[in-house]
């Protein structure tokens, strides 16, 4: 069970101001995300009137709909909303609330019929709730996790508990011992240094290269959002500011078109995770999130095509943003208690050197 803490109201922040979501990638050649499918179809019928203002739509119908897990249907509504195309309803779940903000985004959407999706694998029905909790535990101590817990937890098979910690190992999630035991890394004041200086090298390079390949439109998106985000950084919730962290280091790099350099910048996605994390429970630190006008300089920089300034100001943002993420990981290992994990063990708190 994923551990829940109410943030003290003082600690609240202002009403969100959506962000609209970015186009994701697809110059690779690869075939669109499950959530991003699910997501242009949905905006498709939204567009057309086929889901008029007022239908809600449920996370496990959507699941089920699409013969897709419930994560990459959750990611999908979440991107409907900062569309502003549904909100959310009262109790659980969405309710729409308009059309698409542009003709090229309703044509795009009606283009894909409403089909079923790839049914989803087993270990893809749990698979986010044991990263999320697994990563949420990280901020404070190492972890040892115990594939046979984890499958009873579940009740699933232990092919389906190692599906799941195949996957949690190639996210760079949880990493084996010398004696070939999984473990999930503390992050540490020094290990999340080492991510960081690993950020700094290979996502400047993964920008140069993606930058051919970056349609115009995502460019001009991002600037929209991030003018907005500025404007009104004081109504920000953590999930806004999520999806603006999403959008500069995965869908932007998303266009590298270099695969071995992509599966390297996966590495560290137990750190672009935690920030999610991060984000949604340590209070606001600033009045303005500092990432802001680093990420809009980037931004500007690409617009302009001066592409080797925009790399080195991504690499400055790297490097200025990992006092930040220590900053926040200390709030949060002093204010979260999460709940016990029978897969879980606990190995070391943070603060001492990683196993």
């Amino acid at each position: 069970m994923t551990a829940k803490r109410t943030r003290p109201a003082a600690t609240q922040r202002g009403k969100t101001r959506k962000v609209a979501a970015a186009p994701a990638p697809a110059a690779s050649g690869a075939m669109p995300r499950l959530y991003a499918r699910a997501f242009e179809i949905l905006a498709g019928q939204i567009a057309d009137g086929t889901l008029p203002p007022g239908t809600k739509l449920l996370e496990s119908h959507v699941a089920e709909g699409f013969g897709i897990s419930r994560a990459p249907a959750r990611q999908a509504l979440a991107r409907l909303e900062a569309d502003g195309l549904v909100a959310r309803a009262e109790g659980h779940g969405y309710v729409v609330t308009g059309a698409a903000q542009s003709a090229r985004a309703a044509d795009r959407a009606r283009a894909i019929a409403p089909i079923r999706l790839k049914p989803a694998a087993s270990w893809e029905r749990i698979y986010s709730e044991v990263e999320a909790g697994i990563v949420a535990r990280t901020s404070f101590a190492s972890w040892r996790v115990i594939e046979a817990e984890l499958a009873k937890c579940y009740n699933v098979s232990r092919t389906v508990a190692r599906d799941v910690i195949a996957r949690l190992h190639q996210r760079g999630i949880i990493k084996k011992d010398d004696k070939s035991r999984w473990y999930a890394p503390g992050l540490t004041r020094d290990y999340v240094a080492e991510l960081y200086e690993l950020r700094w090298v290979l996502e400047p390079a993964a920008l140069i290269n993606a930058m051919p390949r970056v349609p115009p439109d995502l460019l001009r998106q991002m600037r929209r959002n991030l003018d907005d985000a500025i404007a009104r950084a004081k109504e920000l919730d953590g999930a806004a500011l999520d999806v603006l962290e999403a959008e500069m280091h995965v869908t932007l790099l998303g266009y590298c078109g270099n695969r071995t350099l992509m599966e390297a910048l996966g590495l560290y996605q137990s750190l672009l995770i935690a920030h999610s994390f991060l984000y949604s429970w340590a209070p606001p630190l600033y009045p303005t999130e500092p990432f802001l006008p680093e990420h809009l300089k980037v931004v500007e920089r690409l617009q302009a095509g001066r592409v080797t300034e925009a790399a080195k100001a991504l690499e400055d943002h790297l490097r200025i943003s990992l006092d930040r993420a220590v900053a926040r990981l200390d709030v949060v290992a002093r204010e979260f208690k999460p709940d016990p994990l029978p897969y879980l063990e606990m190995m070391r708190p943070v603060g001492d050197a990683r196993a």
